[in-house]
């Protein structure tokens, strides 16, 4: 394990050590790169207006990102792009993809809103934060106003909204759960088993203790020597270091569809009962495995329970619940219950920096509000989560889970199972649409069961260090230097 002197946080972007919290408004602006000098240009002046990870921001922060299609347009060299991992160069929208994410029927991305084939291409992402809508708006304005001057389009401007007590639409706190990162917190926490730094950011140890695969550069092509050297010892620079991947998907939410299901499922008095079965927390964040009878309000902020020796059957949780299938804990094999039933666990965790879009569909974000007029909308509304994820491995990450834990309909032993808030609803062209909950003597089964979640959009990104985004920014420059010389 790394300690807290042992890493650059300077060099680090704020957004993998904090989800700003304390800045409530946000905007994720995605730009598409017309002419490769003027948006090189652009980038630089962006790139010092960063947040990093050594200073927590109090009114406003930014952070940015690029996509393979950026790199591309940028002018990055072929040699320099193959040291990606190859998730993020493919992307989500090819044929394997779209069925390893479900992104098929509602979600095929020839119906996204961005992202998708018929799209413009996203080059860029720009994600900005601060304490009040007018700040935002003045940082906006400030990033957005020489775009078309510096060769960049706006391709869209994806605006979030604020929710009681960090719920999410369908009106269940939200963000419990994030991976413990030691070398993040100030306090050292025995009670909780950290996941290893390499899991989230480029250039250090992962779960299996060894170093993800990230891009490394020969030293000739790092002549001002902005890069650190590679830390397993090569001669090689390493442009990955201190960097990450981010997942951004956005995801509609059907609140009214999702809250008629379960009432008609259950009846009205124990809907919400039935849907804490189907998240496996009750509304206010306190899991099943903690309170299986009844939500109780406090237990939220204790997250360090396990599900083998309290629920191995999953009685009080289900076992195909939402929180249990992207999470599993010691539940699953190698062997249940034990330090490597938590490891393999930790070697698929995402850190979650989503945030919530659209009006809700009632003020409070309370289920029992949503439930006593669910008529109130005559026509659809769009909301969603703008759901951001950060991970060193695409594929044994953010994919591992989506694809073999929410989307598989025979996790966990079940039969037909998706996960009912994320999973897709058909696999090999059979549906898969119920829902099993364990009970003695009868188990019941939820059968029928719609899609509550349709994506929208989405894209993969690298999240460069300082000392990357430099060197990416600057390396046309480079390269026009060398040819000169060559030439001469």
């Amino acid at each position: 394990m790394a300690t807290a002197g042992d890493i650059d946080f300077s060099d680090i972007q704020g957004l993998v050590v904090r989800g700003y919290g304390g800045l409530p408004e946000a905007c994720y602006l995605l730009l598409r790169i017309r002419e490769r000098e003027p948006a090189r240009v652009w980038l630089q002046a962006r790139l010092a207006e960063l947040s990093y990870a050594d200073n927590r921001p109090r009114q406003q922060a930014l952070n940015l990102a690029l996509s393979y299609h950026g790199l591309v347009a940028l002018g990055i060299e072929e040699e320099i792009l193959v040291g990606f991992a190859d998730p993020f160069r493919s992307g989500m929208t090819t044929p394997h993809k779209r069925r390893l994410l479900g992104d098929e029927g509602g979600s095929a991305p020839e119906r996204w809103q961005w992202g998708g084939p018929d799209s413009p291409p996203v080059d860029i992402l720009l994600l900005c934060f601060a304490d009040g809508r007018t700040r935002l708006a003045k940082l906006l304005a400030s990033v957005t106003d020489d775009l078309d001057s510096h060769g960049l389009t706006e391709v869209a401007r994806l605006d979030t909204q604020s929710l009681p007590d960090f719920r999410e639409h369908f009106g269940f706190r939200d963000s419990i759960g994030q991976p413990y990162v030691a070398e993040f917190d100030r306090q050292t926490r025995a009670d909780r088993h950290p996941v290893p730094l390499g899991e989230f950011l480029l250039g250090y140890p992962n779960g299996y203790q060894r170093y993800t695969q990230r891009p490394l550069v020969e030293a000739g092509l790092d002549p001002q020597a902005l890069l650190a050297t590679d830390p397993q010892g090569s001669p090689l620079r390493d442009l990955g270091l201190n960097g990450s991947y981010l997942v951004l998907r956005q995801l509609a939410q059907d609140v009214p569809g999702f809250w008629r299901f379960v009432r008609d499922q259950a009846g009205a008095g124990s809907a919400v009962a039935l849907a804490a079965r189907m998240v496996g927390r009750w509304p206010s964040g306190t899991a099943l495995v903690q309170s299986p009878d009844g939500d109780v309000p406090g237990l939220e902020d204790k997250d360090n329970f396990a599900y083998h020796a309290s629920d191995s059957e999953g009685l009080k949780c289900p076992l195909g619940a939402h929180i249990r299938r992207t999470h599993p804990r010691d539940s699953l094999a190698p062997e249940p219950g034990s330090d490597k039933s938590i490891a393999f666990s930790n070697r698929h965790r995402l850190l979650r920096r989503g945030r919530a879009y659209g009006p809700p569909f009632d003020p409070s974000a309370d289920p029992v509000r949503y439930l006593a007029d669910l008529d109130r909308e005559p026509e659809p509304v769009e909301r969603g989560l703008h759901f951001i994820c950060l991970n060193a491995n695409i594929g044994r990450q953010f994919e591992f889970v989506q694809h073999t834990w929410a989307s598989n309909p025979n996790f966990n032993g079940l039969y037909r199972d998706p996960d009912p808030l994320i999973g897709a609803r058909t696999a090999h062209g059979q549906r898969q649409d119920q829902f099993t909950i364990q009970q003695r003597p009868l188990r019941r089964q939820v059968r029928g069961m719609p899609a509550f979640v349709t994506t929208r959009g989405g894209g993969y990104f690298f999240l460069p260090s300082r000392r990357g985004g430099q060197f990416l920014a600057q390396r046309p420059v480079r390269q026009r230097i060398a040819n000169k010389r060559a030439a001469d």
